[in-house]
Order: structure tokens, then sequence, then C-alpha cells
């Protein structure tokens, strides 16, 4: 579960919220007048999450090229031209 942390710990405990960040996998939300205000993570953590929208874009822009066109390969031959494609980029 998430934490969640008044503003004031900015200033007077930073250091145990960037503890808490690098030892969990959920960011900490900081809080100021009753409602999250900030949202606190690990840059590894950022990292993961900016991974992970890059993949959803990735399968959104693939769903959308297969939706328009009906033309559909098979495993195999999906297979065989991607492993062409490594190897003509990894020729010397």
């Amino acid at each position: 579960m998430s934490a969640i942390r008044p503003i004031s710990d900015l200033r007077y405990r930073s250091r145990s919220i960037s503890e808490e960040c690098h030892n969990s996998t959920e960011p900490v939300f900081i809080q100021k007048n009753g409602k999250i205000d900030l949202v606190v993570m690990s840059s590894s953590l950022f990292d993961k999450q900016l991974a992970l929208l890059e993949l959803y874009k990735k399968l959104l822009e693939a769903e959308s090229q297969r939706n328009s066109t009906n033309e559909r390969k098979s495993h195999e031959s999906l297979v065989t031209e991607l492993r062409d494609r490594i190897n003509k980029n990894n020729a010397p």
C-alpha cells in the first residue's frame, strides 16, 4: 500500500522518505492541506514507469497497425523476418 505523508516530512524527514522510496515498489504521496499534492518515487521506479508507458504506447501502435490492414503473417514467417533484421543490423 502506498504511503501518505504530510508535507512537513519533506523538510524534517526527507532522508526517511528517500529510504522509503528506495525500499518500496510504490511511490510516497505527500499531502498538503488534506489533499495529495506531490508524488515522490525513486528514480529506478520512475524509469520502470516510463518503460511501461513506452511499452503500452508501442502495443497501442501495433494494435492500430493490425486493425488498419487485413494482412496477417504466420508466426514462423514473422520470426524469420525478425531474425533477418537482427542479423542485418549486427553485421559488420
